[in-house]
C-alpha cells in the first residue's frame, strides 16, 4: 500500500496567528503517513518575529510574497519574493517581520518532524538583530542561498547577453518532453536530506506514470494540472498542494492552453541511478517478452 494525499488550498483553513504574529498551515506531515516530509506555508506579520531556535532537521524555504528578515549567526538578510534558501540541521535562525504586508513562504522540512520529540525543535539565545543586507546571487560566497523568477524558465533567456544573474551553473535548466525543471536547493547549495525545485510544462507537457523510491512534494503557483495519484485522478490549480509517498504511481499533463507551473520537493535525496520508474518501460518489457515465448 503507498499513501499520497491532496490538499485543496480552498479546504484547506488557515491557523491563527500566534503571539509573535507568525502562523504556519501545515500542508504535509507525520499525521499523514508522511517519514521524511513536512511541508507548509508561513506567513508572518510586518511586525511579528520568530524567536531563535534550532532543528533536528534541515529546512528549505521559498519566499512567495512580501519580504522578510532572516537572523543566522553570519549575519541578517533581507529576503523578497522570488528568494529562497537552506537551512542546515543544528544552525540557529530567527525571522523578523519587514516591509508593509505579510510575508508568505513554503518551508520544506526534512526529515519529517516528529510531535512526540516537540517537532524537533529547541528555543536559543536570541541572534544579534544587525541591519540586513539583500542577497547578491552574483557573489560566489553566497553559498546558502538563491533567488527564482518565472522568467528562469524560458530556455531562450539563458544565453549570456540575456542571463540578468551569475552564469553559473545555477542558471541551468533541464528541458525535456514539453517539461522545463529549474534546481533551486540541493547538495550544491548544502543540502543532505531533500532537494527543492521549480517545474513548468508547456500546454503539451506530459509526464507518464512512474513512481519513486522517496517522497515528492507539489504547490502548484500557475495553470491547470491533470495529475494522478494511484489512479486517482485530480484537476489541480494555484494554492492547490499534493504529496506522492514513495512507490505511489503517479503523472501529470497541463490541463490549460498557458504555462503549468508548480514547486516540487523530494526527501531524500534521490539516488543517483534508478530515481525514476517508468510505468511505460516495463509495460514494455513485459510485452516484449511475452511475443517471445
Amino acid at each position: 500500500m503507498t499513501r499520497h494525499l491532496v490538499r485543496r488550498a480552498a479546504d484547506t483553513p488557515e491557523p491563527p496567528y500566534d503571539i509573535h504574529g507568525h502562523r504556519r498551515r501545515a500542508l504535509v506531515g507525520e499525521d499523514d503517513g508522511s517519514v521524511h516530509t513536512g511541508f507548509g506555508l508561513c506567513e508572518l506579520r510586518p511586525d511579528g518575529t520568530v524567536p531563535a531556535h534550532v532543528h533536528s532537521y534541515e529546512e528549505s524555504f521559498h519566499l512567495l510574497d512580501g519580504s522578510v528578515i532572516l537572523d543566522v549567526p553570519d549575519g541578517s538578510y533581507l529576503l523578497e519574493e522570488g528568494d529562497y534558501g537552506l537551512l542546515p540541521t543544528g544552525v540557529p535562525h530567527a525571522w523578523r517581520g519587514a516591509g508593509d504586508t505579510v510575508a508568505r513562504w513554503a518551508d520544506m522540512l526534512a526529515p519529517v518532524p516528529r510531535a512526540r520529540y516537540g517537532y524537533d525543535t529547541q528555543a536559543v539565545p536570541e541572534l544579534p538583530a544587525r541591519d540586513p543586507v539583500r542577497l547578491d546571487v552574483r557573489d560566489p560566497r553566497t553559498r546558502s542561498f538563491g533567488h527564482f523568477e518565472p522568467a528562469q524558465m524560458d530556455p531562450g533567456k539563458q544565453s549570456q547577453d540575456l542571463l540578468a544573474v551569475s552564469a553559473s551553473m545555477r542558471t541551468a535548466l533541464l528541458v525535456y518532453s514539453g517539461i522545463t525543471v529549474k534546481t533551486m536547493v540541493d547538495q550544491d547549495l548544502g543540502a543532505v536530506a531533500s532537494t527543492m525545485f521549480m517545474v513548468q510544462y508547456a500546454p503539451d507537457g506530459v509526464a507518464g506514470s512512474h513512481d519513486h523510491p522517496f517522497e515528492e512534494t507539489y504547490l502548484f503557483l500557475e495553470g491547470e494540472a491533470d495529475a494522478v495519484f494511484d489512479g486517482v485522478r485530480h484537476r489541480l490549480g494555484p494554492g492547490d498542494c499534493a504529496w506522492a509517498g514513495a512507490g505511489c504511481v503517479h503523472g501529470f499533463a497541463n490541463a490549460g492552453a498557458g504555462p503549468l507551473r508548480w514547486l516540487e520537493t523530494q526527501a531524500p535525496q534521490p539516488p543517483v541511478r534508478h530515481s525514476y520508474r517508468f510505468t511505460r518501460d516495463w509495460e514494455y518489457l513485459r510485452e516484449a517478452l511475452r511475443e517471445t515465448r
